[in-house]
């Protein structure tokens, strides 16, 4: 067979040749981009500066914000966080068939209301929360349903790792994570910016110390069936709290009800009659202003009648008594009749100076104001001075004794480490000499020999000079006092040769056993628990028990001691 030679001529292969060069053009463009790429993906991996990636990743990081920053103890011990939480949200006019919706989500979710889910998913509004803080597993069941309408919004929850340990001092949040009370609230511009998310509020507190102070206080109010407990360990040097524990407390990782009584912090927000705690000041204000001195003595022979009133000794001796014996032997008729010489303008200032008369400068929202006498006469200034007529919160009567023994400096209470976060101190650097160092030194001597010779034996810690004074108070009911409805306290301070720190231990309404022979008073119940706390904290906070000798005691005579 011939074969058939065929070409194109003329016209034809012109157009053919056209169509060519045409086509050649987009291929080479096409080839030229293609090779730029490869050059670009080459050189990235091969030749690109490990820096620039670094600083790329570094930049992604910072892009991560917390809503929330952390709150931690002196240690470092995290107090609160967060965990990512993701919420389910509804776009309802993206929800075709509500009903069957409504039963595939309770299936998932079956603590949610039917009707609820229902009316939410047929609502006319834009968007609406179904739940917050869904597991993974439910997110996970979520995004099966394939449901376009369901929105699953990243979120953060705020977490307490410690439970319940210092719920009162950190307060909580809401669902929205917005602050409801405590150092979350106080703190809160600081905790909600986003530039410090990752700078954790570093607070005073040891939680070593506030595990300790819990566990005494819960023991004794559950040994002595009280209905309440609280208590303060303080750095009376520079103010910061080590531990402030108020009882019952709450768990701020369930459902809170702001109303509940157990979200009273006794610490700051009860204000009470305190007692004997007050004749503390009431010495130290007769010494420092010269009205008295140590070797003083007044006639506690018998009961004191001033006005309608009598004012009489639990502890009576019935004799001429020191000034050391007054405190020691907590007399009441003795503060009474120093009171008188002090007077009442010289008594308010006193107290005022000690900041009696003011809430406490904390960082911690809800802090009550103390009440004072609505009239304040002779009769009001004699019980003031043992501490009835007067209320306040337990954090005053800690920050007055501060201020007595540590030279006489009465230094604002504070939440901060000392060393941290100075710009967000309120009160730094407004340390007042309320007495002079010399009064100073003659109340730790006496609060000493209240320890030793006095209503305050049962808080001795061994190995340590404890110093301190027991409050018994009796509560008001009804416009009169009640004698079966006690408030049991005792503030101690350790070493008393060179002092550190305060300690506070309060019982409301505890109850007389067989061991204390029926007795419910300070001395017997609150008194221990201080002592306790004492001899465990002690060598965590640096300060080991010794064998030295004690404080030097000779010129203070207690004939009583020798009976």
């Amino acid at each position: 067979m011939r074969r058939i030679d065929l070409h194109l001529e003329g016209a034809t292969q012109g157009a053919m040749e056209v169509a060519r060069t045409r086509l050649a053009l987009p291929i080479f463009l096409f080839l030229l981009g293609f090779s730029c790429l490869i050059i670009r993906l080459v050189s990235i991996s091969m030749f690109e500066d490990l820096e620039e990636g670094r600083t790329l990743a570094l930049s992604v990081q910072k892009e991560i914000v917390m809503e929330r920053a952390d709150i931690v103890d002196r240690n470092g011990i995290v107090l609160a966080t967060n965990l990512t939480s993701p919420a389910l949200g509804v776009r309802p006019k993206l929800i075709a068939d509500a009903v069957a919706a409504t039963e595939e989500i309770i299936a998932i979710l079956p603590e949610l209301s039917r009707t609820s889910v229902l009316n939410k998913l047929r609502s006319s509004r834009n968007f609406l929360y179904l739940k917050r803080n869904l597991t993974p597993k439910q997110v996970w069941q979520i995004n099966a349903l394939g449901y376009p309408g369901l929105i699953l919004e990243k979120a953060e929850k705020r977490i307490y790792p410690q439970g319940s340990l210092v719920s009162h001092v950190l307060g909580f949040v809401n669902v929205g994570n917005k602050p409801q009370a405590g150092v979350e609230k106080f703190f809160n511009d600081h905790l909600s910016n986003p530039e410090r998310s990752h700078e954790p509020l570093v607070l005073s507190l040891d939680g070593r110390v506030q595990h300790i102070l819990r566990e005494e206080l819960k023991q004794a109010m559950d040994r002595f069936s009280a209905e309440g407990a609280s208590g303060i360990v303080m750095n009376v040097n520079n103010g910061e709290i080590l531990a402030m524990t108020s009882l019952p407390d709450f768990e701020p990782n369930k459902p809170i009800d702001p109303n509940a009584k157990h979200m009273l912090n006794r610490n700051i927000q009860g204000v009470y009659e305190l007692g004997s705690g007050f004749k503390t000041f009431t010495v130290a204000m007769a010494l420092d202003s010269g009205v008295s001195s140590l070797q003083g003595r007044y006639d506690a022979s018998e009961p004191l009648r001033v006005a309608d009133i009598v004012i009489h000794d639990d502890h009576a001796k019935n004799r001429w008594l020191s000034v050391p014996e007054i405190y020691t032997y907590s007399s009441n008729i003795g503060s009474a009749l120093m009171a008188r010489e002090i007077g009442l303008d010289r008594q308010k200032a006193y107290l005022e100076r000690l900041g009696m008369f003011e809430k406490t400068p904390l960082e911690i929202s809800g802090a009550a104001s103390p009440l004072l006498p609505r009239r304040w006469g002779e009769v009001e200034s004699m019980t003031v001075s043992y501490g009835h007529g007067i209320a306040v919160s337990p954090l005053h009567l800690v920050s007055g004794i501060a201020a007595i023994v540590n030279g006489g400096r009465l230094i604002p209470a504070t939440l901060l480490r000392q060393d941290d976060h100075q710009d967000l101190r309120q009160f730094k650097d407004q340390a007042k000499q309320v007495i002079s160092a010399d009064t100073s030194r003659k109340m730790r001597r006496l609060m000493r020999l209240a320890v030793e010779y006095g209503t305050g034996g049962h808080a001795r810690a061994e190995g340590y000079q404890v110093g301190g004074k027991t409050g018994t108070a009796e509560k008001v009911s009804e416009g009169r006092y009640d004698k079966k409805a006690l408030l049991s306290s005792f503030v101690g301070v350790f070493p008393m040769d060179k002092p550190e720190y305060v300690i506070f231990a309060m019982l409301d309404e505890p109850q007389g056993i067989k061991e204390t022979l029926g007795y419910a008073s300070a001395g017997w119940t609150a008194a221990p628990v201080v002592g306790k706390v004492i001899e465990r904290i002690g060598p965590l906070l640096g300060v080991m028990p010794h064998n030295k000798p004690d404080m030097e005691q000779d010129d203070l005579i207690l004939l009583s001691a020798e009976e």
